[in-house]
C-alpha cells in the first residue's frame, strides 16, 4: 500500500509552507506529495494569504525536491486550455526528472470561476474528454510530426507537441462517483482510477464498474492502478486524536466513519479493509499543514505496519 500525502492549500498555505511540508513527506518516506488544485477557499476557513496555483507549487517543488512524486487531485479542465496544460504539465515533468503524475477532472467549483473570471460551462464533461485525448495525444505524438484535433470544444492544427515530458508517459489520473460515464473514460484514457471520500462498500462497487469498463475496453485487467483519498487524523490515543480533530474543526465520530482516524492500530486496520477491495494507493488528505508530527506519527506507527 502506497501512501502519499495530499494538501488542501486553498483553506490557507502559501509555498514556503507547502514546501516544508513536501520535504517532510520526502523525509519520511511516504510515495508523493500532492495538492488540490482550487483558487477560493471552503467552508469557515481564511483562506489567507490567498491561493496558490498549482502548477507553479509543483513547478517550485520540482526543483527543491528529488524522490517523491508531484501531481493533483484534481486539475479542473477549466481553468487551463488543453495545449497549455500539455505544455505546463511537460515542463513541470522535465524539471522534476519525471516524477510527475496529472489528475484531471471536469471543474465543480462554481464561485471560485465567478471569484476570478474563469468561465464555468454547462458542458463539462465532453470539454473534459476532449482535453484528455488532446494532451495525451500531444504527449505521444512523435518528435518531427504534427498533431491535429477537430472536436466540439477545441481545435488544434499542426502542433508541434512540444516539448514531450521526461517520463516516456505521464500518468493521468482520473478519479470520481459516476457510475457510467466516469468508468469510461478512466478505462480509455487513466493509468489510475482514484476515488475520493467513499466508503469501503461504494469504493468497491465502483472499482467494479471501472473493471469491468477496462475490460470493455480490451485494456489488461491490471492496467489501472486503483486508489482513494481520504481525510487522516491519527493519534497516539483518544485524546490526541479528539485534539487534532478540532484543530481541523470536525468531529471524532465522523472522521471515523467517513476517514481515515483513530490510533494506529485502528488506522491500520481500516486502510486493510480498503486494500482488500482492492485499492492499492491512499492519498491522505492532511488539512493541518503546521502540524509535522502527524505525519511523523504515520510514517512511524501506521506506514511501517503496512505490507
Amino acid at each position: 500500500m502506497d501512501l502519499r500525502i495530499f494538501t488542501e492549500p486553498q483553506q490557507g498555505a502559501d509555498y514556503e509552507t507547502l514546501l516544508t511540508v513536501a520535504k517532510a513527506t520526502e523525509d519520511l518516506g511516504f510515495d508523493a506529495f500532492f495538492r488540490s488544485d482550487h483558487y477560493l477557499k471552503m467552508g469557515d476557513a481564511d483562506g489567507l494569504p490567498g491561493p496558490t496555483d498549482a502548477w507553479i507549487t509543483l513547478a517550485g517543488l520540482a526543483r527543491e525536491t528529488s524522490r517523491i512524486r508531484l501531481g493533483t487531485l484534481m486539475t479542473a479542465a477549466t481553468f487551463r486550455l488543453p495545449g497549455v496544460l500539455a505544455i505546463q504539465v511537460a515542463q513541470v515533468d522535465q524539471m522534476s526528472g519525471g516524477r510527475v503524475e496529472l489528475g484531471l477532472g471536469a471543474g465543480w467549483f462554481a464561485q471560485e470561476h465567478e471569484a476570478y473570471g474563469i468561465p464555468f460551462p454547462k458542458e463539462k464533461f465532453g470539454r473534459l474528454e476532449e482535453q484528455l485525448e488532446i494532451v495525451t495525444g500531444l504527449w505521444a505524438t512523435e518528435v518531427g510530426k504534427t498533431y491535429d484535433f477537430d472536436g466540439t470544444y477545441y481545435q488544434l492544427k499542426d502542433s508541434p507537441a512540444l516539448p514531450k515530458p521526461a517520463q516516456g508517459r505521464v500518468p493521468v489520473l482520473i478519479g470520481g462517483h459516476g457510475a457510467r460515464r466516469t468508468p469510461r473514460l478512466a478505462a480509455r484514457y487513466a493509468d489510475e482510477f482514484n476515488m475520493p471520500f467513499s466508503s469501503v462498500e461504494d469504493t468497491a462497487a465502483q472499482f467494479g464498474r471501472v473493471r469491468d469498463a477496462v475490460a470493455e475496453a480490451g485494456r489488461p485487467a491490471d492496467a489501472l492502478t486503483y486508489s482513494n483519498a481520504l481525510v487522516v487524523c491519527v493519534g497516539r490515543d483518544d485524546q490526541e486524536v479528539a485534539r487534532r480533530a478540532a484543530a481541523i474543526d470536525r468531529e471524532v465520530d465522523e472522521l471515523r466513519t467517513n476517514g481515515l482516524a483513530g490510533t494506529p492500530a485502528e488506522v491500520v486496520e481500516k486502510i486493510g479493509r480498503y486494500a482488500e477491495v482492492g485499492s492499492t494507493r491512499l492519498y491522505l488528505q492532511v488539512l493541518d499543514l503546521s502540524d509535522l508530527d502527524h505525519l511523523e506519527l504515520i510514517s512511524d506507527k501506521v506506514q511501517s505496519q503496512l505490507p
